[in-house]
């Protein structure tokens, strides 16, 4: 047997379909909650929406890595990583905006919308559930619907908050929380791929 790194893995066709299934939902929410975060000039909805963009972008990853070689998902995995690091950098910033120039977030929006996109990804949380040990890239496609998860009952706090204090600080903070746990959903997925990276085998031993 060659060196060539080409195998294929049990069950390829069901991490396909798995991936396909996200990435429709994924892109779905993207769009719902980034017209409803304009609508109500929210930083938090805008931040879950970009960051459902991101996994669009990283189940797609995913999809293209499935049936490859082990290189090729470990480069999937870091792509994903740096997607998502790039996007809580271009979140802060955002932010940074809105704190000095003000912004007044629609409270029930925020919660409706945030209720939406928790069970999307919940459901996403379930179809990933048995697939959570398999390849790096595999692994990727978990934390990140684990963080989102964590992102959208912070959505729901805030607009809660917002509605019983009538400020808009709220926003701001759950804006800085999503902005955190992209970042380090990010850094996870890294340290994923270069541990992925160190055990993978030689050419010397994927020969024999």
């Amino acid at each position: 047997m060659s060196g060539c790194d080409c195998q294929i893995e049990p069950g390829d066709s069901d991490q396909r379909s798995v991936l396909l299934i996200l990435l429709v939902i994924n892109g779905i929410m993207f769009a719902a909650e980034m017209v409803t975060g304009l609508l109500a000039d929210s930083t938090g909805l805008l931040a879950d929406s970009l960051d459902m963009l991101a996994d669009a972008l990283v189940y797609s990853i995913a999809l293209y890595a499935v049936g490859r070689g082990h290189s090729t998902k470990i480069a999937a995995a870091r792509w994903s990583g740096i997607f998502q690091i790039s996007l809580a950098c271009g979140l802060f910033l955002d932010i940074v905006r809105r704190t000095i120039f003000g912004s007044e977030p629609e409270s029930w929006l925020m919660s409706g919308m945030g209720l939406v996109a928790l069970a999307a990804n919940i459901t996403c949380l379930a179809i990933l559930s048995k697939h959570r040990e398999g390849g790096v890239h595999m692994r990727a496609s978990w934390i990140f619907s684990k963080n989102d998860v964590i992102a959208n009952l912070g959505v729901i706090l805030a607009g809660v908050l917002i509605h019983f204090s009538g400020g808009r600080w709220p926003d701001l903070v759950i804006g800085i929380l999503i902005t955190s746990i992209v970042f380090r959903g990010g850094i996870q997925i890294l340290g994923e791929a270069s541990k992925a990276a160190m055990n993978q085998p030689t050419d010397s031993e994927t020969a024999r």
